[in-house]
């Protein structure tokens, strides 16, 4: 695994790139410390066979930017495990996230504070946590697991923290856009997993008819509107959302091209390119997903005056939800957290970018650069 740092080194970070290995259980992993000026780096531990140096800079870095912009105290950072979980029994994944939390026992908690991400959830940060022996070594815990005795503060994704975020983000957006109707708004919804179900459920919540939702297996449309309970029935029953009646079966790919209000990549990365960018339709699109397209693409919609609600502002409610539990605040309080941190930073960013006329990514980043440079010259 053969990686040159000049490749991506640059003021900002990384300050730290482990790669670690277990023979005896065959764990091969790697973590990115991108920048800790504000705090122990913060990111999620994602587990696939196809995870690289190069993937888990690029999110590592997007959470340094996702941080310094909510205003929490944590750097970025990111980190994966070299496994295919589809191939293991669940004892011998468990292994693995032990093997992996041994390994980074010298760094964490003190200069990463790990999460869920891909193919790990709950039960996963409470086997990290318990190997660590720090419950602040990560976020994203069974409630019962607790940073101070006898407070339970675990907040699993259960309680939707990104995906309120988004929703958020989605609505004080909407208000800067002339001739949309949040009222009668449709939504097109890439992914019904941790992040994409609760946005469906959050926006149905409101009223917002959604009309296409997919999964890995494909896309169910329907342009009277989806229920979102039945959804939730039929991918527990079925394991699929296309089994979803009434609704067309669609290729995922034509999810990005439907004429709707809301477009919310919640799944993949690179989801929208040079290839289908041109066939969006959407007046907003909001990043619940990380990096579901490259800046230069985002460019191209706003050229064509289309909104982009970029990743680091508006799926930063996991990170926020993530402090919150560091904290050892409840549920009830997150939450709150989440939407007030939510709605004032898309503000924030939305007027910083008509004064400053540039980008909303443009703007993030400017405010993202500030709070990091303030505080070095502290």
């Amino acid at each position: 695994m053969k990686v040159k740092i000049d490749d991506f080194a640059d003021e900002w970070g990384p300050e730290k790139i482990l790669q670690v290995y277990e023979p005896e259980t065959g764990m091969k992993g790697i973590l990115v410390i991108d920048n800790t000026t504000l705090g122990p780096g913060k990111g999620g531990i994602r587990m696939m066979p196809t995870v690289t140096i190069q993937e888990v800079f690029r999110l590592a870095r997007t959470m340094t930017w996702k941080c310094a912009l909510a205003k929490i105290p944590f750097g970025g950072a990111k980190s994966g495990i070299i496994a295919d979980p589809k191939q293991m029994s669940e004892e011998k994944k468990m292994k693995i996230v032990r093997a992996f939390s041994r390994a980074l026992k010298r760094v964490c908690p003190s200069l990463y504070v790990a999460a869920p991400d891909i193919n790990t959830g709950e039960k996963e940060m409470a086997a990290f946590a318990l190997e660590n022996g720090s419950m602040k070594s990560t976020t994203g815990k069974p409630v019962h697991l607790c940073v101070k005795p006898g407070v339970k503060c675990g907040i699993p994704h259960e309680y939707g923290s990104t995906a309120l975020g988004v929703v958020q983000a989605a609505f004080t957006a909407a208000n800067y856009l002339d001739g949309l109707d949040i009222d009668n708004s449709t939504a097109a919804i890439e992914g019904f997993g941790n992040v994409g179900s609760f946005v469906t459920e959050y926006f149905s919540q409101i009223d917002v008819k959604i009309v296409a939702v997919s999964d890995s297996t494909g896309c169910i449309y329907n342009s009277e509107g989806l229920n979102y309970e039945k959804l939730q029935d039929v991918k527990s029953k079925t394991g699929s959302v296309v089994n979803y009646h009434p609704g067309k079966v669609i290729d995922n790919k034509e999810l990005f091209e439907l004429s709707v209000d809301f477009l919310v990549p919640a799944a993949l990365p690179d989801v929208i390119t040079q290839e289908n960018v041109d066939r969006v339709k959407a007046k907003i699109v909001v990043e619940a997903a990380n990096l579901p397209m490259r800046p230069e693409i985002e460019n191209i919609l706003s050229d064509r005056g289309i909104m982009v609600v970029p990743d680091i502002l508006a799926n930063a409610g996991g990170v926020i939800s993530s402090y919150a539990e560091y904290r050892g605040y409840n549920p009830k309080r997150m939450l709150e957290l989440v939407q007030q941190k939510i709605r004032q930073n898309t503000v924030k960013v939305i007027e910083t970018a008509l004064t400053k006329n540039v980008e909303l990514r443009d703007a993030a980043m400017i405010l993202a650069k500030e709070r990091i440079t303030k505080m070095k010259k502290q």
